[in-house]
């Protein structure tokens, strides 16, 4: 039988928000306090379908991440809580970049390709 840690609800339904395609990186995109507009942020977070980051956006402002004004959209302080907290593992990505380039891994890792799922050490992708 497995122990859950206290809160594990609440950390199951963040990751399951947080997996869905293009959130993190829209978290990401916004993380410099800087709204963009939707044309704006399609082209930060990696040319995403207009129909997907629709999707993700609402499904951010839903969850008090992301808020929508005049000027674009941005962070909210929550938002802006756990867009820190993803610069935190920014010198854990660059050790293990580093790591798998080392491994002579076939998958180049510049910032702007995703690995495979084999070479991430990941079972499935949505």
């Amino acid at each position: 039988m497995s122990v859950r840690p206290q809160g594990g609800a609440a950390m199951y339904a963040l990751m399951h928000l947080l997996e869905s395609r293009y959130a993190m990186r829209v978290l990401w995109a916004l993380s410099d306090g800087h709204p963009q507009t939707f044309r704006l942020l399609q082209d930060s977070v990696g040319g995403a379908t207009p129909n997907t980051l629709n999707t993700r956006l609402k499904e951010l402002r839903a969850a008090r991440l992301v808020e929508h004004g005049g000027d674009g959209y941005r962070l909210t302080p929550l938002g802006h809580d756990m867009a820190r907290r993803l610069h935190d593992w920014q010198p854990v990505a660059a050790r293990w970049q580093q790591q798998v380039q080392r491994s002579g891994s076939p998958t180049r890792l510049n910032g702007n390709e995703a690995p495979s799922p084999q070479t991430a050490g990941v079972g499935t992708t949505r």
